[in-house]
């Protein structure tokens, strides 16, 4: 769950350290005192998109910070997968700096990491459900997510993407070769000269760094030469004078004459035989350098030609010679799978028909079990929606058969009618807010056991609500955060009055700058916020007393 959250300089909050609960943690304050960049501060540290908007004013940067305890098994083993590890005590830091040049910083447990590996881990964390959220239920192409997920078909949709994926790139080679025969032959034709040409060139692995190490020998043979002869002589000595080879070979000689009379002598005497040792083989290897110079016959222009030749055939083929090699490797392919034009297109055929009934037997398996998925979906919200206050609900799942995709063969839709006798229709042409908020709760209550999520994050999910309604989804709530911790920001007392944890966020303003504060609220505290939720601008007894009364009878 969500131990600690710490914001820095996130819009008008200049700092602030949340310390939130188990069970059900309620945010409240006036509209604009900042609920929502709470929210926000979380969605960063989710790996979600950001804008450099909520960096604030007179800040270069913002810093947010969450710490996860006791997680779960899935959001553990996600941690692993990513490369980390929890902390010995079982917790996850995890950090996130936004700057206004752009370039911000990631830590999990202090090491660095991408945005997109916070929003993978995030999956596993927190689940926000905002007013946004219930804007999916307007989005059909996303209804089938939540039968898949209801029936634990994440097996079957693998299984199936498999054979799809796989009958869609058969699908597209079948495409690619189903072309007319004067382009087939026109493809062959450039594909046979460009073959031609780099057969003829015969390049090989190493040979542009050969010549270019040749035409080095042959532009500066002479200096070469020069300095060879001199190092020789200077190691072999010369017909008047004696080289380092002799001198030392003396010097060896004279010690080892009194190493009896003096045996200290003996380790340098052999260190100088090494030496003369070591002379010797350089003096042979500049001799073969002489061979390997007086070698290079070829001229400067025959070198140039094949570095000129190197240079024309890679701006078409590669850029090295290793590149260009891979290029004829590929056209020579390309070209014999042309040439056997009509014996692989039959077996193209043969094998993207068989891929096809594959995806479409699976696709067909995975449709009838959505099927019935439906009617036990269409049930269960259909239960919750009615506690929350809409009896007279019908929900239907519209599934209709549709071309393979990415999904199967479904297309999915969840249709709504919210008063006796009207014929169910899309969401998007039926239900108010109010309506929309209390179906997407009363969704996620039936697919809470299926996220394994520890906490959840409801963003105003009263709005459009009140009356019973709002204390129904008050008590609901309540029921989800037994099992999960359960953050909620809300406008309506009926839900404030159930917290386990009240955090009041307040605004005010101090030298021309706006600062919001998040506080946890004692009793005394509670009752008078709630007080104030119920009562307005002018707070009386009896509002305070009815405030009480609430948290009395919720608690």
């Amino acid at each position: 769950m969500l131990n600690n959250l710490y914001i820095e300089n996130i819009a008008v909050i200049e700092k602030t350290n949340i310390n939130f609960t188990e069970g059900l943690n309620i945010l409240t304050g006036e509209t604009g005192a900042g609920k929502s960049i709470v929210i926000d501060s979380i969605n960063a540290i989710l790996g979600n998109r950001t804008s450099r908007d909520l960096i604030r004013n007179g800040a270069d940067s913002a810093f947010v910070s969450a710490e996860f305890i006791d997680l779960s098994s899935s959001a553990l083993d996600a941690l692993v997968e990513f490369g980390f590890s929890p902390e010995e005590d079982g917790s996850v830091l995890v950090q996130r700096e936004l700057t206004l040049s752009g370039k911000g910083k990631c830590r999990v447990n202090g090491r660095p990491t991408t945005v997109s590996v916070l929003r993978g881990l995030g999956e596993y964390l927190i689940d926000i459900h905002g007013q946004h959220a219930s804007y999916e239920l307007m989005s059909p192409e996303l209804h089938i997510t939540y039968i898949d997920k209801l029936g634990d078909l994440e097996d079957d949709i693998e299984a199936y993407r498999s054979a799809y994926k796989e009958y869609s790139r058969l699908r597209s080679e079948l495409n690619k070769a189903s072309v007319g025969e004067s382009e087939r032959n026109r493809k062959m034709d450039l594909l046979r000269y460009q073959v031609e040409e780099l057969e003829q060139a015969d390049f090989y692995v190493g040979e542009y760094e050969e010549l270019t190490e040749r035409k080095q020998i042959i532009e500066n043979k002479e200096k070469i030469a020069s300095a060879l002869n001199m190092a020789h002589e200077y190691l072999n000595g010369g017909d008047e004078t004696d080289g380092a080879v002799q001198q030392l070979e003396l010097a060896y000689d004279t010690l080892y004459g009194i190493v009896d009379c003096m045996p200290e002598t003996d380790a340098i005497a052999k260190r100088l035989q090494n030496a003369v040792y070591e002379l010797e083989d350089c003096r042979d290897e500049l001799l073969s350098m002489f061979d390997i110079t007086d070698a290079e016959t070829e001229s400067l222009e025959e070198i140039e030609d094949r570095l000129d030749l190197i240079y024309t055939l890679g701006k078409k083929y590669g850029s090295t010679i290793e590149e260009m090699l891979d290029f004829l490797d590929k056209a020579q392919q390309e070209l014999e799978y042309l040439e056997k034009y009509d014996e692989n297109r039959e077996e193209l055929i043969d094998a993207c028909t068989k891929a096809k009934k594959k995806a479409e037997k699976l696709a067909g398996q995975l449709s009838e079990k959505r099927q019935k998925i439906s009617e036990h979906f269409t049930t269960a919200v259909k239960r919750e929606m009615t506690y929350l206050d809409m009896p007279n609900v019908e929900l239907v799942i519209r599934q209709q058969k549709c071309e393979l995709n990415h999904n199967g063969c479904d297309d999915i839709e969840i249709l709504i009618s919210t008063n006796p006798g009207e014929t169910p229709k899309p969401v998007a042409k039926i239900a108010s807010g109010g309506e929309l908020s209390r179906m997407m709760l009363a969704i996620k209550n039936v697919l809470a056991d299926k996220d394994n999520i520890d906490t959840l994050i409801f963003d105003e999910v009263d709005t459009g609500i009140s009356g019973s309604a709002a204390q129904k989804v008050g008590f609901k709530l309540k029921e989800v955060s037994r099992t999960r911790q359960v953050l909620c920001v809300t406008h309506l007392a009926q839900i404030a009055a159930l917290a386990d944890s009240h955090y009041k966020i307040k605004k005010s303003v101090s030298d021309g700058k706006t600062y919001t504060e998040v506080t946890p609220l004692t009793h005394e505290g509670r009752r008078d916020e709630l007080a104030r939720i119920i009562g307005g601008v002018e707070i009386t007894q009896a509002t305070l007393d009815y405030a009480e009364e609430m948290l009395s009878k919720n608690n």
